[in-house]
Order: structure tokens, then sequence, then C-alpha cells
């Protein structure tokens, strides 16, 4: 090493001394740095962000979802001398992360999407997860400015108990006014059509969840300063990204492809987006696991699957941990259960005839996109 020219610089752990040298190179840009968490949606907030601040700033942001200890510190490491702003993603699985991630990024500007009941293998609660998220706005600086999502309600409260001004995004009465979406529609794409400030907004990306996370990259955009036109044309361009909510189509089927993150919160979300989305078709619910619920992960995955049969879904195919919650159910003629994802293609296959509508939604290690291939097999060369 030493003939190469490089240097060795001795630590007893290179996980904090890599952190510390992240901190350092952040005190040396003179961007401003925001900091995004939440349950779910820190993906897709990033993305909206930086659109919506990168029509008028030098915006830097994580790449994908490298938002853990090694993952933040390389976004800052990474980052050009001339970026104006830095959006930093920031995800813990564990207490005690988003603390130690937010004294690296020092972001003067904070985002929390929302809470649920995710990584409680970890966290162990909901209240577990809430205190977690939170460590962002308590780590911000006295008098700065955090923007959070109006679901649940516990998660404005706990934040305005912080001291910090606290702006509150979402489509409910709890939302600030100027940070709701005004004569909303889904259009026949599945995108949403609103009005915010004076301004007719088109985002492609589905659900009303997606809706709130664009209205806290516009309220984060307002808040560094972005014209709020320059915001809103800033979103039309951003798309859903790969197997997080995105649909599809292969023929006359349309199948949303949410296969990325899953827990209780985000599977409701897609149900909704599966219930409301303008189609003619049956609607069809494929469920696979919600990994790292600890011990409430057989009780979760029971509820969730009963409300997902008590809604307006033509059927749900279960399958991992929602197949055996199944057998604690009552039988249902609208319930398919196969206990895994390898098979399960050609079972679901035969059931269609090519018009449904279908969700694909489960943790990123079930690997449900696997299912793709088939229906692409069986449907994709049809004329839509």
């Amino acid at each position: 090493a030493a003939d190469a020219g490089l240097h060795t610089y001795p630590v007893q752990d290179t996980l904090i001394a890599f952190g510390q040298l992240a901190r350092h190179r952040r005190r040396a840009l003179p961007a401003r740095v925001v900091g995004i968490t939440g349950s779910s949606g820190k993906t897709t907030t990033k993305d909206l962000c930086r659109a919506a601040v990168g029509e008028e700033r030098r915006t830097w942001a994580t790449v994908g979802n490298l938002n853990n200890r090694v993952g933040v510190p390389r976004t800052l490491l990474d980052a050009p001398t001339d970026a104006e702003v830095v959006l930093v993603e920031m995800g813990t699985n564990l207490p005690g992360e988003i603390g130690i991630l937010t004294a690296i990024a020092e972001p003067g500007l904070g985002i929390v999407t929302t809470v649920g009941e995710a990584h409680l293998e970890g966290l162990g609660s909901i209240e577990g997860v809430l205190h977690e998220k939170l460590a962002l706005v308590r780590g911000l600086p006295e008098g700065a400015t955090a923007l959070v999502g109006d679901e649940p309600p516990a998660l404005a409260d706990a934040a305005r108990a912080t001291g910090r001004r606290i702006r509150v995004a979402g489509w409910g009465a709890r939302a600030d006014a100027d940070l709701r979406p005004v004569d909303a529609h889904i259009g026949g794409d599945g995108g949403t059509r609103w009005t915010w400030q004076g301004h007719d907004v088109h985002l492609a990306l589905p659900g009303r969840a997606a809706v709130t996370d664009a209205l806290l990259a516009l309220g984060a955009a307002r808040e560094l300063g972005i014209d709020g036109a320059a915001a809103v044309r800033g979103l039309a361009g951003v798309t859903a990204s790969g197997m997080r909510g995105e649909v599809r189509r292969l023929g006359s089927l349309r199948v949303i492809v949410d296969c990325y993150n899953a827990n209780p919160q985000s599977v409701r979300a897609a149900l909704e987006l599966l219930a409301t989305l303008p189609h003619a078709g049956a609607r069809i619910a494929v469920l696979g696991s919600m990994l790292e619920l600890g011990e409430r992960s057989d009780a979760l995955h029971r509820a969730l699957l009963d409300e997902a049969l008590r809604g307006p879904i033509d059927r749900v195919v279960a399958t991992g941990a929602f197949a055996a919650a199944a057998a604690a159910l009552p039988a249902s003629d609208r319930l398919l259960v196969h206990a895994d994802v390898d098979g399960l293609a050609g079972r679901l296959v035969a059931t269609l005839d090519g018009t449904e509508l279908v969700l694909l939604k489960g943790s990123r290690g079930v690997r449900l996109e696997r299912v793709l291939e088939p229906l692409t097999s069986a449907f994709g060369s049809r004329e839509g």
C-alpha cells in the first residue's frame, strides 16, 4: 500500500470514522441540507423534492435508497462542492440510528413522511417507531422547520412537542390549509390532478399517499425559496420508480407493481389504490409477506388479510405469511392461497381473463415481482 502512495489511518471503529469524515465534509459544504425519513414514502418524497427544488437549485440527493450508516455518509461525501441543496434520505431498523444519521448530516430542514408499524422487530412498537423517526426533528437546530405528513395524527402532535416549527401536509383537516390538495381527482392513468396555491398540479404517481409526499416536497421547496410555479413544473416530470407503485399495462391487463416495501400502513395504501383506480375489470390483490414485524407479525398479517377480504376487492391472493394467516380466517371463495411465490404465477394466470387490475404488494425480500414474467408472457402480447 505504501508503494502505491496510499495512506492508512488506524481507527477503533470504521463505521464511526466514516460518519465523522462525512460530517466534516458536510460542514465544508455551502449547501442547505434536508433530512428525509418516515416508515414509507421516503424515497418517493426524496425524488419529488429533487424534482421540485432542482428546477431552480443545483441539487444533490441520495442515490436510490442508500439511507443507512454507510449510505448517508456516501451521499455527503459524494456531493459536489457547487451543490446548493443536498437531500439526505435516512432509514432505520434499530433504535438510535436516525439520531446518529442526523448528527452526521446536520440538516437544517427535516421531513417525516409518516410513521407506521414498520421494523417492529427492532423498534418494538408504533411508539418506538414514532420516537425513532422524530429523532430527525429533535436533531434540527432551534427554530428550524420540519414538515410532516398528517397521518397518523400522533405524528404532528409529537413533532410539535419538540419545539421546532412544524408544517403539516396531507388530505385532512389536520393539515395546514396551504399544504392540502384542492379539487383533487384521479385520472384514468392513475395520476392525480389538483390545485395548489393557484397552480394546477399533475402528479403521475398513483395514490393518495403520493399526493401527500408531493405536498411535502412542495412545502420543502417553498421553505428553500423555490418559486411555486417552478416547483410544480418539476413535479410533472416524476414517474414511479421501479417496483414502487408503477402501473404497467400488459395488453388489457393492468398491474400495480409495488414490491419494494411492505408494512401494514403501506399495504392499506396499496389496497386503497387498487380499490379507487379507475378500471372496468375485476380487481385482484396479490399479497406477499410483510417482513421485520417481530412478535406481532402473525396478528398483523391476519388483521390485514381480513380487512382486504371485507373491502371492495374482487379477489385476494395470499402467499407467504398471508397464506399462513388465512388458516385462521373463515373460508372465502374470494381468497386464493398459495404458500410460496414459486408456482403462484401459474395458478394466478389460470384465474385471469386479461382484463383485470392486479396489485402485487410485498416486502423486498419476498421478490413478488417474479410473478410479472409469467403475467407478461400470458397477456403482454395482447392488444389493449
